[in-house]
């Protein structure tokens, strides 16, 4: 299973999904591919936001290895699964689908709602990291069956 989880900037939001995603299947033994990128390219290279990799650690898990990437429409055929995280970001990688195919790969992280963007408000990245995290082990059990 190769999942990639994206968000606009690939700093806040998908860098947390992609490591606590990564962490949750390295403890359960499974040889499953995660990666993370945004529909933005404004911080390619770039390390997730301090914030971000500071509540992430606060909780065990190291995503300072990660950098910034933007999506492209090469990732549709390299990822079973696309994860994002709120309706903008679902707009704009589908809007790259050349194929029903590819539309099908791409759903709503949490699927009736939207992962919050924690970038302007530095309270809301312990709640982001508390939602992600749950909905990672929620998806880790529908995904494994």
């Amino acid at each position: 299973m190769k999942i990639l989880m994206v968000c606009l900037g690939n700093i806040c939001r998908s860098p947390l999904a992609h490591g606590i995603m990564e962490h949750l299947v390295k403890q359960k033994g499974l040889n499953w591919e995660i990666d993370s990128a945004g529909t933005g390219s404004w911080h390619i290279g770039h390390q997730p936001d301090r914030r971000s990799i500071a509540v992430a650690k606060a909780n065990g898990i190291d995503i300072t290895n990660q950098r910034a990437r933007q999506f492209s429409s090469a990732d549709f055929d390299d990822f079973d699964l696309i994860l994002v995280m709120d309706k903008q970001n679902y707009r704009d990688v589908i809007a790259q689908a050349k194929t029903a195919e590819h539309e099908e790969k791409v759903k709503l992280f949490i699927p009736d709602g939207f992962v919050p963007d924690p970038y302007y408000n530095d309270e809301e990245f312990a709640p982001v990291f508390d939602m992600v995290y749950t909905r990672c082990e929620k998806l880790l059990q529908e995904l494994k069956h």
